[in-house]
């Protein structure tokens, strides 16, 4: 199976964007070393707990610091760009890495403030247009404009005869039914809308439509947050910065910063506390946590219900080296093995709960 990472360049407790960052990098360094099969990079904008504002800067650099694997967007905010400069910023990523660039394409709003400061004419009235942003772009990447019209003829990099994997994420069924019918992979984010991520990749895949832009088949993604340690109690501890974290957005909004796990636990009720973690009465959590054989029970559910071909995983854990240390359990519990060529960054731990 598949298992991939995405990275939202988390600013650990005590650090600054600067350190996150660097962090960053090093977390898709880590993911090849470990086996993972691509990494995404988020987009967030005036956040204080996330340096990834711009995935194209991080997937730059990435590139730079890995060679075999896949890196990608997760996502760009496709309602705030032209669909040619989104084009043409992959095309030229594909070219200076050939056959591992991703394009994920969204939609969501980034506040009221960056809202209105990435529109260029500010006089006009906002637009939903994301189904035709999404499907320029696309005709841009596989020349696919109709004859007649007035971008016809102008490929954008006519020497780099590869193109990016392209992707729409979402988090509602209308998102299935516009990657199905343009017939082009689709991720679903788990860790916002879990209770309609079984059904919305379902329908996908029953719905899916080739169109000539890269697939045959259904490719999709589900994305969910997962905290794995090795033992329950541990793992428990370290969730808490993902709950501490959505608690203090409800009652602060934007000004919210990841808690440690240590000040998580002293702000959380109990309610906030003892959200599920687990599969309980076929409810999905919204983060899995646990020991790996809870988590891999879990998460092989989840996989199984949605039929989806490959597992994402984010996480706010507030530490890095926990961070590293719960994808390393993954790789681990999934036997990942690296690519060819790339070195291990150490042995496969010990699954029976002793660390290595």
């Amino acid at each position: 199976m598949r298992l991939s990472i995405v990275e939202l360049g988390t600013v650990a407790p005590g650090t600054d964007e600067r350190q996150a960052l660097v962090d960053a990098v090093e977390t898709a360094r880590h993911a090849e070393a470990w086996g993972f099969h691509r990494v995404w990079f988020a987009e967030h904008h005036l956040s204080r707990s996330g340096a990834s504002h711009h995935p194209e800067l991080l997937i730059a650099a990435a590139g730079a610091r890995t060679s075999t694997i896949r890196i990608g967007s997760g996502t760009v905010l496709m309602n705030h760009y032209s669909p040619f400069k989104v084009a043409e910023m992959f095309a030229q990523l594909e070219a200076m890495y050939p056959g591992r660039v991703d394009l994920g394409m969204g939609r969501a709003t980034a506040g009221p403030v960056i809202d209105l400061a990435l529109r260029r004419d500010r006089r006009q009235p906002t637009q939903d247009d994301h189904t035709q942003q999404v499907a320029e772009t696309l005709a841009w990447l596989y020349e696919a404009f109709p004859a007649g019209h007035p971008f016809t003829g102008n490929p954008l990099i006519p020497s780099v005869p590869g193109v990016p994997q392209t992707w729409l994420l979402g988090s509602s069924p209308s998102g299935s039914n516009l990657a199905a019918g343009l017939g082009i992979g689709y991720a679903f984010a788990g860790f916002i809308n879990p209770a309609g991520a079984a059904a919305a990749l379902r329908h996908y895949r029953e719905q899916f439509r080739p169109q000539g832009f890269g697939l045959a088949e259904p490719r999709s993604i589900l994305a969910v947050n997962v905290t794995v340690a090795e033992t329950e109690a541990q793992a428990r501890r370290l969730v808490g910065s993902a709950k501490g974290f959505y608690a203090r957005l409800r009652r602060q909004g934007g000004d919210a910063v990841l808690p440690s796990a240590d000040e998580a636990a002293a702000e959380l009720t109990d309610a906030e506390q003892e959200q599920p973690t687990r599969i309980v009465d076929g409810r999905w959590p919204q983060f899995v946590a646990g020991d790996v054989d809870g988590v891999r029970a879990t998460l092989e559910r989840m996989l199984a219900e949605s039929r989806a071909d490959e597992l994402m995983v984010q996480n706010l854990i507030a530490d890095p080296a926990d961070r590293r240390r719960s994808h390393e359990l993954l790789a681990a519990m999934f036997d990942l093995q690296p690519a060819a060529g790339v070195a291990p960054a150490g042995a496969h731990p010990d699954l029976s709960g002793t660390p290595t």
